[in-house]
């Protein structure tokens, strides 16, 4: 019960320390001015442009979170399909790897401007932006999942008759379950991202348009007050996602208990 307790303190307390001294040398540098202030606003400075532009970051903000849920929602359709179709057909599977492994060597800031030239500045390119992000994760997740599975179950179900629909209903699938909710947190935070970045190259509203905006007007204390929303958003998405894992996978928690 001790141990238990004094491990709750040290998670308490290690990321608190880290954020405290990330905190304090950021000060120091700007206050100082080793960056010089315009370039490098004080936290302070930051916390209060956040505090009076939070009702037009939380404006701008529907229309990122639009594209990064549409985004994220499309590639989680298609990454069930690709890993369906790559577990099932061993051709299907060396054909459209490779070119999954490609697809993420591609800068997406080279991606982007091409999408609005052919989609148009509307949500279009910037949801297929998000979809080309987040798909791969999801996608490699479920893939290991599939194939990941005890043979020895899969022979049980055989024996009994069981087809592959079956198998794949109570043996696959249980099995990715796992793997899908941890690829799908890395690619709720990449959905943001990805929204961000094409707003970017072409819109006229949302977060990366209000970025470039206060950008070129050189109000960096506002861009920092939006960095710190889209990595608050982020994490408001990926706790989103943990707990749907909670709800589903409500062994996963016994089985954590049982483990330590």
């Amino acid at each position: 019960m001790k141990t238990d307790k004094k491990n709750r303190v040290v998670d308490f307390i290690a990321p608190v320390s880290a954020i405290a001294a990330i905190l304090i040398i950021w000060y120091l540098c700007s206050e100082k001015e080793v960056v010089p202030r315009y370039m490098l606003p004080t936290p302070g400075d930051v916390l209060k442009a956040f505090a009076v532009n939070f009702p037009v970051l939380l404006n701008q903000s529907v229309v990122t979170l639009q594209e990064a849920v549409y985004g994220l929602l499309i590639g989680i359709v298609i990454a069930f399909i690709m890993a369906v179709l790559m577990d099932r057909f061993n051709f299907v599977y060396k054909a459209f790897y490779p070119l999954l492994v490609i697809s993420q060597t591609i800068p997406t800031i080279a991606i982007a401007p091409l999408l609005v030239l052919w989609m148009g500045f509307g949500m279009a390119p910037k949801i297929t932006l998000v979809v080309i992000t987040t798909f791969f994760p999801i996608t490699i997740g479920l893939l290991d999942g599939y194939r990941n599975i005890d043979p020895d179950a899969v022979n049980l179900l055989r024996s009994m008759g069981a087809g592959r629909m079956k198998i794949f209903r109570y043996v696959k699938f249980p099995s990715a379950v796992e793997p899908f909710f941890s690829s799908l947190k890395v690619s709720a935070s990449y959905s943001v991202v990805g929204a961000v970045v094409s707003e970017w190259l072409g819109g006229f509203e949302g977060l990366g348009v209000y970025m470039t905006r206060v950008r070129k007007a050189y109000a960096f204390d506002k861009m920092f007050a939006v960095i710190i929303f889209i990595s608050l958003v982020s994490l408001i998405l990926m706790l989103i996602v943990s707990i749907i894992e909670k709800v589903s996978m409500p062994w996963k928690k016994k089985t954590d208990k049982l483990s330590k």
